[in-house]
């Protein structure tokens, strides 16, 4: 009896170091995390970044190669109308909307990469901007590759990539806790951390898809600002709803919102200001073709 006793006191107190240490371990990954506190200058929102928008810069542009190379490389713009066309669009973005008035303006670079079959836009940290030709073949005019180029831009100005990879750091901190925390011999701990990588990976689609939504209201504010009707930005939809049919994971696994449901963002940003769009001279621009 005495001898289990022991074994039973020995195991309670290895248990509660091993939740102590896991504590230790949250609380200063929450600590580490909260102090990240920023406000960013065009948006006004608060923001927990764990980097400097100068280190986004040189994170985006030391990246901006390899990425283009997977996607058979960057358009020259200087034969190639349609790039030219995409560096022209994005720099009247900045230029004539909020997007001026952030730490990125100077570093913005707008790019069409060769790839034909990959319907795809996306944004590195810091400004660098891509689209694939395949994504630039299905829009009709310039309203709409504003839609798409301000979309990104948006990304860029509400930092997201460097907050996201905040969050991503609190969560593997996270994780890491609750290993520590649940571990033993019957591997009991790898089992949870497992659970918990799970958990952090839906929290982080669900924030995902909300930079998304934020990614398509300032960039139907920022086509506006730069004389484009924001409902080219309901076209983009509907040529990424086309290009999604047969295609789809269940929205909750996805990092975007089903193009359906963006648009009903869209929708109620053209009901909200209807008044000012209408009083505005705005044009969904020359076609590209």
């Amino acid at each position: 009896m005495t001898m289990f006793g022991n074994q039973n006191r020995r195991g309670g107190r290895g248990l509660n170091l091993r939740w102590i240490i896991a504590a230790v371990i949250a609380v200063g990954a929450i600590v580490s995390y909260m102090s990240k506190t920023t406000v960013n200058e065009v948006t006004g929102e608060k923001q927990r970044i764990g980097m400097s928008v100068e280190q986004e810069k040189a994170m985006g542009l030391a990246a901006a190669p390899d990425m283009a190379s997977q996607m058979g490389g960057v358009a020259d713009p200087v034969r190639d109308r349609d790039a030219a066309r995409v560096a022209q669009v994005g720099a009247k973005l900045v230029q004539r909307s909020d997007a001026a008035r952030s730490a990125y303006a100077d570093n913005f670079h707008y790019y069409l990469l060769n790839d034909s079959k990959t319907i795809n836009a996306f944004a590195l940290p810091g400004g660098q901007i891509f689209i694939t030709r395949a994504l630039y073949n299905q829009l009709q005019n310039e309203g709409q590759l504003a839609g798409v180029l301000g979309h990104e831009t948006g990304h860029v100005v509400a930092r997201h990539s460097a907050e996201q990879m905040a969050k991503g750091q609190l969560g593997q901190m996270l994780v890491t806790a609750v290993a520590v925390g649940a571990s033993d011999d019957r591997g009991h701990g790898q089992t949870a951390a497992m659970a918990a990588q799970m958990a952090n990976q839906m929290v982080r689609l669900h924030y995902g898809r909300d930079d998304e939504t934020q990614a398509d209201t300032l960039g139907l504010k920022y086509m506006a600002q730069a004389g484009y009707h924001p409902r080219g930005m309901a076209g983009v939809m509907n040529v990424l709803a086309e290009a999604s049919k047969g295609n789809r994971q269940p929205e909750f696994l996805s990092s975007h919102p089903y193009p359906e449901h963006r648009q009903q963002v869209i929708e109620a940003y053209l009901k909200e200001h209807a008044a000012e769009l209408q009083n505005a001279d705005l044009t969904d621009g020359p076609p590209l073709r």
